[in-house]
């Protein structure tokens, strides 16, 4: 399976989850925040693609501390081959961080079975108007942070 990425942060990042976590940007996105900081990651058309077979590998080989964040564009819009990576990062024993701009109710409706294999969620479009500086892990006030055990919020 083919996932398409625009780039993975391997310096590590303090604010896009729990610790220092590599942060991998897929490509793609449907949603097109205004305001978003990763508009080079819309084109569904760029990027790099990656079987997910060999990223899986290359992560679990780099990533020391096994904790990684994937971001966007937006995960979603390649639903498939971001629950394969999710899966075989959850058991290669990763703490693994989505940030999507999909609502948690929209993520346990149409894609339930990814909550099983995430320990973190950050959910809702960014809105521009409502920015937030001083709350971790997110960009604006209405985007929701989440820790989750076995896919329920704990």
């Amino acid at each position: 399976m083919i996932i398409r990425i625009n780039n993975i942060d391997f310096n590590g990042s303090l604010v896009n989850g729990p610790g220092v976590r590599v942060v991998i940007f897929l490509q793609g996105c449907n949603i097109h925040c205004e305001g978003c900081h990763n508009q080079s990651t819309w084109d569904e058309n760029c990027g790099v693609k990656y079987y997910v077979e060999d990223l899986s590998k290359e992560l679990i080989q780099k990533v020391k501390n096994k904790k990684v964040t994937i971001s966007g564009g937006e995960p979603f819009f390649q639903a498939e081959a971001t629950f394969c990576l999710v899966k075989k990062l959850f058991e290669a024993g990763f703490n693994i961080c989505l940030y999507t701009g999909s609502e948690f109710e929209e993520v346990r409706r149409d894609f339930p079975e990814i909550l099983l294999y995430l320990h973190y969620i950050k959910t809702g479009r960014y809105k521009k108007e409502l920015r937030c500086t001083i709350v971790p892990y997110i960009g604006s006030t209405n985007q929701k942070f989440t820790t989750l055990k076995n896919g329920e919020i704990i």
